[in-house]
């Protein structure tokens, strides 16, 4: 591409690459000048302009955009996301449905590393999404860039974004109390508010004695795609009340711990291919915490290993939640 200022007897055909002002309205960069450009941009008073003008193998900033944006998802139905137009070199990408989105980092890297007028952003690997929010964009920085390179960033980000929508549809919560007349009522209400967001049903508000037997009959007898359980005293180790009654319930627990802070004590396992998750007290406030980055994923039917969550230490220091018993800092 050749881009600087011409005399106007040579800018038919090229871009604009900047606005200009007339005496009544303005010519907007990114249009390709006519004939009848031209003679307004004289009676103006201008003998030149700056352009952009493609050059043979260059491929047209829009024509470009389009182009990645489709191989970044082959197959939208299937990946559950909408590709919108291209307009100024710039396309984006929304979910079609609640879930969270699957990026393919090593592509999106790949590919962003080939030319610098190329460009993708996304939002964070399993970022949660509502249905019709945008998951990535698709950004020609310059009027157009060459179809060799084009190709390359085609090849590098095949297939790199997907939707993962949600897979369980009901979840049961069930809270222990340790002492008499605790309702769970706060704990109940910010757990709808979780899966609200991602269109799932929580069943009614349960709550047991803070024993393990207890809470192993109410773990056993639930239906719910997906159970959560929210104690009434903190899961201090593996073989706790809680962890415990997983498993007298017929369950495994496969992690306890996680390097989140708010979320430190959470624990996750399964129950007959049904996940459960032990949630932190935290998980009582509405505010971010780790227990939020595993049960979207689960309930999405997105596997998160023990290497997942070891994973999560860097960027897992989240903000402080002033209700917290223990603050980090007095």
């Amino acid at each position: 591409m050749k881009f600087g200022a011409v005399p106007l007897d040579e800018a038919g055909g090229a871009v604009l690459a900047h606005s200009v002002a007339l005496s009544k309205g303005r010519l907007r960069k990114g249009r390709v000048l006519t004939a009848e450009d031209l003679e307004t941009l004289r009676a103006e008073g201008l003998t030149e302009v700056i352009v952009a003008r493609l050059e043979p193998g260059d491929m047209g900033e829009d024509a470009a955009a389009a182009r990645l944006a489709s191989a970044l998802v082959p197959d939208p139905a299937r990946a559950g996301l909408r590709i919108g137009k291209a307009s100024t070199g710039r396309v984006n990408l929304h979910a079609e449905a609640p879930g969270v989105i699957e990026v393919l980092a090593d592509r999106i890297h790949a590919l962003n590393a080939l030319h610098p007028m190329i460009t993708v952003a996304t939002v964070p690997r399993w970022q949660r999404v509502a249905a019709g929010g945008m998951v990535a964009t698709v950004k020609i920085i310059s009027y157009a860039v060459p179809e060799a390179a084009l190709e390359a960033a085609c090849l590098a980000g095949q297939g790199a974004l997907r939707l993962r929508p949600v897979v369980c549809r009901t979840a049961q919560l069930i809270q222990t109390a340790v002492d008499a007349g605790e309702t769970g009522d706060k704990g109940q209400a910010v757990t709808q508010e979780r899966l609200d967001r991602l269109g799932v049903e929580i069943g009614p508000q349960m709550v047991v004695p803070h024993r393990i037997g207890p809470l192993a009959e109410a773990v056993a007898a639930s239906t719910a795609d997906a159970v959560l359980i929210l104690t009434g005293s903190a899961t201090s180790d593996l073989h706790d009340v809680a962890p415990e009654a997983v498993r007298r319930a017929g369950g495994t627990v496969t992690h306890f711990g996680m390097p989140v802070d708010p979320g430190n004590l959470l624990f996750f396992g399964d129950l007959q291919g049904r996940p459960v998750i032990g949630l932190p007290g935290c998980a009582r406030s509405p505010a971010l915490n780790g227990a939020d980055w595993v049960l979207e994923r689960l309930l999405c039917g997105v596997p998160v290993t023990s290497g997942d969550i070891a994973g999560m230490g860097v960027g897992g220091l989240l903000k402080e939640i002033p209700v917290r018993g223990r603050l980090r800092e007095a």
